[in-house]
């Protein structure tokens, strides 16, 4: 079967992750006849409940959260488009590690974790099962985590290393023949928020009067995944879809608060906030757009 023309992959750790960093970027992309496949790696298992009367889903309750938040994300994915989503070894067979927070204020393994936590996989089993998805589909273009998972949750880390593994080997032509033809991802990416677009939106917020978004959040301290435009190199701009990407997140109910400060800014804060999406190019050869810094197309240069 033909393949189209642009392909891009995106590994993820759980359910909702891929919405709010590139929700726009999928949903712009495959309006643009882009193949877009979504590898998640974990149910989400271990994530805190929002939602009072889903609160019995809790891990230390029923344990039911996992395969709801399945049902959650395949309603996002209805909504942004995205037809090709798969489970990193099938549903259910890495587990959410779950996290804690450090004295530095990153998050971290959880003192207790069951042996079959994604922060546990042996990861040459679980780079296999992505080597067969990356040979499959053969995308020009991934997108992950950087090396500290852009904040420290395990999972984050493990999908990092996975990814980045995964693409190796899957490039290697005498690499594990029967997960397919080798296969070399042209360009790697992970996602970034930029830090002065980040300060300019917490000073917008806070003189509009709403001190509590973003609360302790300092403009001059920024976390780690916030970066200088100088450590950037691509920014696509999602405008057009910034509606798909918040009414996706909405269908994460129990991780993201419908009610809450995210869907409460001003259009134009919300446009640029949700809209704009940013990205470090870690293997490939940047393209900038002719008079800009970054590039605007992830495929920039391929094509």
């Amino acid at each position: 079967m033909a393949l189209p023309d642009r392909r891009l992959l995106l590994v993820h750790a759980h359910p909702d992750d891929e919405t709010i960093n590139n929700g726009a970027t999928m949903a712009k992309y495959l309006s643009e006849g882009a193949n877009v496949t979504l590898v998640t790696c974990t149910l989400g298992e271990m994530g805190e409940v929002l939602v009072p009367e889903l609160e019995h889903l809790a891990a230390d309750q029923e344990d039911g959260l996992g395969p709801h938040r399945v049902g959650e994300l395949a309603e996002a994915m209805r909504i942004l488009g995205v037809t090709d989503h798969r489970f990193l070894g099938g549903q259910g067979h890495y587990r959410d590690s779950g996290m804690k927070w450090d004295e530095n204020g990153n998050a971290t393994a959880a003192d207790d974790t069951t042996a079959d936590a994604f922060w546990h996989a042996d990861l040459t089993e679980a780079a296999n099962h992505l080597v067969e998805v990356i040979r499959e589909v053969r995308p020009q273009v991934l997108v992950t985590y950087d090396e500290f998972g852009n904040y420290g949750h395990p999972d984050h880390v493990q999908a990092h290393r996975v990814a980045h593994y995964a693409a190796s080997l899957a490039a290697a032509r005498s690499y594990r023949r029967d997960l397919g033809e080798p296969w070399d991802v042209a360009k790697i990416y992970w996602t970034a928020m930029s830090a002065s677009a980040m300060r300019t939106g917490i000073k917008e917020i806070r003189a509009a009067g709403d001190l509590s978004f973003m609360e302790g959040m300092d403009p001059d301290n920024l976390p780690p995944f916030a970066l200088e435009d100088e450590d950037l190199d691509a920014v696509v701009d999602g405008a057009p879809w910034v509606d798909a990407k918040m009414d996706a997140m909405r269908a994460h109910a129990t991780q993201i608060a419908v009610d809450g400060p995210f869907f409460a800014l001003s259009n134009d804060v919300a446009q640029r906030a949700w809209g704009t999406e940013f990205y470090r190019l870690v293997k490939g050869d940047a393209a900038p757009a002719d008079g800009s810094p970054f590039e605007h197309d992830l495929f920039a240069g391929l094509d």
